[in-house]
């Protein structure tokens, strides 16, 4: 480790946490309906999409109509991307010629963008044409991002409101954070890319000669408009198979610091919204708090990894840190500090190929994942998750103390601790469920490309991306197949839904419920041993649950190298 290593690091919390109550201040706004520097020219298009759509902005929602509607709008949108990828053969803007998307993937690659996951078994520029990669893909990231904030509104709204029946309107959430929040911010970040270096354009693919007088083609098209908003809402997935190790994805250590910037941003941003909803910022610094202590720690560990290599490459005389799989340009710190923000935030974009970290630097990304994408997490879905989990602190401090939990004035009663405990369990089901299978299927076994913990790690890590809307893999895995399509596609699903459907069941009967004035017994929420009990809350739980597969794969892989053991390629 090395101190520019950690400057780097340092400028990049330093920035985040800059943009945090501006951001935040900015968003609250929005969602509340106040007016802002951008509504003279927003305003009227916000109006003429409720006219042309018959959407009534007065008309709130009860929490089963919103739900309703956020399950309808991605039904829609699943069937416009996949008859998007199995018709793209003769749509227009296809140069490359490339053929229908098998019908696996293309459900795979539906369920995947519609959940914000954006899990790719395909390269992107050898398999989807510019339409399918513009109309289907980046389209979808920004609706998947705006559906995923508009859910942690409405969850914010549960805890700022009382005894109401309503918790706004989805329709309307979603208009305000693509039209106000997304929209705005990836317009100019699409310059700034292009002035990077990276391409934008509806030309062909570019035929070039070598030096040495071969042949090669060069993939090109409209990059930069996907790539800023899969780094701006959390989407993660690349135009190129490479993704953000490509250089045409990533050209320079100036968009590789903005890009891992717009990472975090907004979901930094929405603890801040949270906090001046519910009219006490303090509650927000604590939650963002509780998550920068898991980044911090996941930082250190990851980075500590890479920087000391393994004892295999330390007696082969490569004592300078593990840069296998990683861009030079990049190097090791900002390549460990990307791996982390990208699975502490459920983003999945990639600048290294986590398949080629140690075995320790590889199991952050992991543990980040199966903590349940709330290290800031997925934009909205970060906010939701970890006020899942501070709904059980809460439960759990009650018990301690035999007094009724309480959080911000409404008590946190059975029924919210079941749809806590639901949101929660549902993601190990298939995280844990699925790795069980497919490592004792035939089908299964056959995809990864390394034997041993390692190939074990991969099966678990794909699992665990899926579920975790996450999007990222560890590389070794040939998941192009029908049982991983299949497979894969029902765990993006499930990890999805089945928390967003819950958070909404909370804020519903949050909403409804009576404010409770704080009194002496009540247990402050903003504080250190708050921040404590919920970061240990968190830990107990992802440590119970995963720690076994965690010790089956990259644990067993560490020990084992440590002893000298190699595992042979294979399947």
């Amino acid at each position: 480790m090395t101190l520019n290593g950690w400057i780097q690091i340092a400028l990049y919390c330093a920035v985040v946490l800059a943009l945090v109550k501006p951001l935040g201040l900015y968003m609250t706004r929005v969602f509340n309906g106040e007016r802002t520097l951008l509504s003279p020219i927003i305003a009227p298009v916000e109006r003429g999409l409720y006219r042309v759509s018959g959407i009534d902005a007065r008309q709130e929602q009860h929490w089963l109509a919103y739900t309703g509607a956020v399950i309808l709008f991605h039904i829609l949108g699943f069937a416009v991307l996949y008859a998007i990828l199995r018709l793209q053969a003769v749509l227009p803007f296809n140069p490359a010629e490339q053929a229908a998307v098998a019908p696996d993937l293309a459900f795979n690659t539906s369920a995947s963008f519609i959940t914000n996951t954006n899990w790719q078994s395909y390269g992107g520029e050898t398999t989807l044409s510019y339409l399918a990669q513009m109309l289907g893909l980046t389209h979808q990231n920004f609706l998947s991002a705006a559906t995923g904030i508009a859910v942690a509104v409405a969850l914010i709204r549960g805890f700022a409101r009382a005894s109401t029946g309503t918790i706004g309107s989805f329709w309307v959430d979603v208009t305000r954070a693509t039209l106000y929040v997304l929209l705005p911010i990836c317009i100019p970040y699409t310059l700034f890319l292009v002035w990077q270096g990276m391409p934008q354009t509806l030309g062909a693919y570019v035929d070039a000669t070598t030096l040495e007088g071969a042949k090669q083609t060069i993939a090109v098209g409209p990059v930069a408009s996907q790539v800023a908003i899969k780094m701006l809402g959390t989407n993660g997935g690349g135009f190129f198979n490479a993704n953000a190790a490509h250089p045409f994805e990533n050209p320079t250590a100036l968009s590789n610091f903005v890009q891992m910037v717009s990472i975090f941003v907004i979901g930094a941003a929405l603890t801040n919204v949270f906090g001046r909803m519910v009219g006490d910022e303090r509650q927000g610094w604590a939650i963002l708090a509780a998550m920068g202590v898991l980044f911090l720690a996941g930082v250190f560990v990851t980075y500590w990894a890479e920087t000391n290599g393994s004892s295999v490459l330390n007696s082969f005389g490569l004592t300078g840190g593990n840069m296998e799989g990683k861009e030079t340009r990049f190097g090791i710190a900002a390549s460990a500090l990307f791996a982390v923000i990208t699975t502490a935030a459920s983003c999945g974009a990639v600048n290294a190929m986590h398949d080629s970290f140690t075995a320790l630097g590889g199991m952050i990304p992991l543990i980040n994942m199966q903590l349940g994408e709330i290290i800031i997490g997925g934009v909205g879905a970060g906010l939701y998750g970890m006020l899942i989990f501070v709904i059980v602190a809460i439960f759990v401090a009650g018990l301690m103390v035999g007094r009724t939990p309480e959080y911000l004035g409404k008590k946190i009663e059975a029924k919210e601790v079941k749809m806590a405990m639901l949101g929660i369990l549902c993601l190990p089901l298939m995280m844990l469920g699925g790795t069980a299978i497919a490592t004792v299927v035939s089908a299964g076994l056959a995809g990864p490309a390394n034997a041993g913990p390692h190939g074990f790690s991969e099966i678990l890590y794909a699992y665990t991306s899926a579920a975790a809307n996450n999007g990222s893999a560890f590389g070794g895995l040939t998941a192009n197949t029908l049982f991983y399509n299949s497979t894969l596609a029902i765990g993006m699903l499930v990890g999805r839904f089945f928390v967003k459907i819950p958070v909404l069941a909370i804020a519903g009967s949050l909403a409804a419920k009576k404010t409770i004035p704080t009194s002496a017994g009540t247990f402050p929420t903003h504080g250190g041993l708050f921040i404590g009990l919920l970061v240990g809350v968190i830990l107990i739980v992802g440590g119970l649950t995963f720690f076994p597969s965690l010790a089956l794969g990259p644990i067993v892989e560490h020990l084992a190298g440590a002893a000298g053991q190699t595992f042979a390629t294979g399947g």
